[in-house]
């Protein structure tokens, strides 16, 4: 019995040290972005120190309008945090939104749900720059899966001179800007 006390005791000690060094904290707010009248979910994970941490803006895949597809990354976002950076996992479809069209060619009946994830990230990206000033907002890198990838790659076509990276897990239907290194 003694034993198991003592390890017991062990392991939520263990546990308490670990969560007062975690490398990151982690935080769910919603942005009103009050000219389309539209909440923006994001999960945040924020590296110990902000100052002139670079920051990664992530964008989901599809989900099918049911939420939570800005925590399906955690491995992604939690290891980018806990290296210093600034990460934002932006929740594009909402419940209320129109289901993706997955009939039709892609380039043209996609682009509205592409056009609101670009403005989304855009938005997104100023109200980090209020509530986290600190932050290293010269070095902006937007990553992206299938859906988030068209996303992410639209944005950097249309603000070029807000982003120095795109990275694109499978988008296949947005081609990337041209620059003169890749």
């Amino acid at each position: 019995m003694r034993y198991f006390v003592s390890v017991f005791s062990l392991i939520v000690l263990s546990i308490v040290t670990f969560a007062q060094s975690a490398p990151f904290k982690q935080d769910s707010v919603v942005f009103l972005d009050a000219t389309r009248n539209r909440a923006i979910p994001v999960e945040l994970y924020l590296p110990n120190s902000l100052k002139k941490a670079k920051v990664v803006i992530l964008s989901h895949g599809y989900g099918f309008n049911k939420g939570g597809d800005n925590r399906a990354y955690s491995y992604l976002t939690e290891a980018l945090a806990a290296s210093g950076y600034v990460v934002a996992s932006i929740q594009h479809e909402l419940p209320t939104d129109d289901l993706l069209p997955l009939t039709g060619v892609p380039q043209v009946v996609r682009r509205p749900n592409w056009e609101r994830g670009a403005t989304n990230i855009h938005f997104v990206l100023g109200e980090l720059k209020k509530l986290l000033p600190q932050a290293d907002y010269r070095h902006v890198t937007l990553i992206g899966h299938s859906n988030g990838g068209d996303m992410s790659v639209l944005f950097a076509h249309q603000y070029p001179k807000l982003i120095t990276k795109v990275i694109s897990l499978d988008n296949r239907r947005m081609p990337f800007p041209r620059t003169r290194r890749p």
